[in-house]
């Protein structure tokens, strides 16, 4: 019973909200923007309750005297910092924000320097692995592109150079959208299987 009620109220309440977007009928644009309302409020709800779960479980491995993470130290204390900062602060504060993207930026970077070079071993990887005319072409590219960008990087103002960079820019652009566009028809899929009852994911 609990399950078909539930399966119910998001049915219900789906088709009111896509009938929102398509009919132009007042009542429905004011149901549809409450339900939205309360769907932001129970998402930062549920982001609270994650931030809550993830602070004691590294309170509980930094307190454990067995197998204790001394990384969880730091961010309990990273943790609370950000926190009693942003409360005496305000998150608006130039201050506050200078700090926080003064973290934030070299940590991102960081990252960006460890994806290249996992994708540089994980290139060399394929390459040594499986022989073909794909895998060849694709260091080619990648040899090329890199090329490419070095002279742009050094501010070359040759008509070649450029139209090529502009070329290689537009090909992972094409990608990106490919990638998209696939991305919106699973979800389009997905939401008409929870609409209809196919899929019923807040079954517990």
């Amino acid at each position: 019973m609990k399950s078909l009620l539930a399966t119910a109220i998001a049915i219900i309440t789906g088709f009111i909200i896509l009938s929102g977007y398509f009919l132009p009928i007042p009542i429905l644009g004011q149901i549809q923007s409450e339900l939205l309302s309360w769907a932001i409020i129970l998402s930062a709800v549920a982001m609270l309750i994650g931030i809550i779960n993830l602070f004691m479980s590294h309170l509980r491995k930094f307190v454990n005297r067995k197998n204790r993470d001394i990384y969880s130290f730091f961010l309990i204390a990273a943790f609370l910092a950000t926190l009693i900062a942003g409360l005496v602060l305000s998150p608006g504060n130039s201050q506050f924000q200078h700090i926080v993207t003064s973290i934030q930026i070299p940590i991102e970077t960081s990252l960006l320097a460890l994806l290249a070079i996992l994708l540089v071993y994980a290139t060399i990887f394929i390459t040594s692995r499986k022989k073909g005319v794909f895998n060849y072409t694709f260091v080619i590219s990648i040899i090329i592109f890199l090329i490419i960008q070095f002279l742009m990087v050094n501010n070359s103002q040759s008509d070649i150079v450029q139209n090529l960079y502009k070329f290689f820019t537009k090909i992972p652009l094409s990608g990106a959208r490919g990638i998209l566009l696939g991305i919106a028809i699973g979800s389009l899929a997905t939401g008409l299987r929870v609409l209809l009852g196919a899929d019923r994911p807040y079954r517990g």
